[in-house]
């Protein structure tokens, strides 16, 4: 079985397509923006790394949501409710920890059927 790299750097890929599956690396939106505009932007970088795997949202198998304060969860969740294909809706962990600086508020995780 063949294993293809999206975008790969020095130290990770933003995806990789092994088998029927995509695995996308911990996507997070500009720093200093606001949970809303993170998670925007970061929904928009899911879009498109799942279409660079040949795959779309309504295929999304899983999803891990980190928020660096769960005091967010509900404006998080305003835009992720507005995204989320709803006839196809992701089993969906969220969890609170500090993430890889205070700038970033937001990082999402997710695996996709391609």
């Amino acid at each position: 079985m063949t294993i293809r790299r999206i975008e790969p750097g020095t130290r990770m890929s933003q995806a990789v397509v092994h088998g029927d599956k995509v695995y996308l690396a911990g996507q997070v939106g500009a720093p200093g923006k606001s949970v809303t505009e993170q998670t925007t932007a970061i929904l928009a970088e899911i879009d498109r790394l799942l279409a660079l795997a040949g795959t779309t949202r309504s295929k999304i198998l899983t999803a891990q949501i980190w928020l660096d304060d769960m005091r967010d969860f509900a404006e998080m969740n305003a835009v992720w409710d507005g995204w989320v294909d709803k006839a196809n809706p992701p089993a969906r962990a969220t969890g609170g920890a500090p993430l890889a600086t205070p700038d970033y508020r937001v990082e999402i995780i997710v695996v996709a059927a391609v």
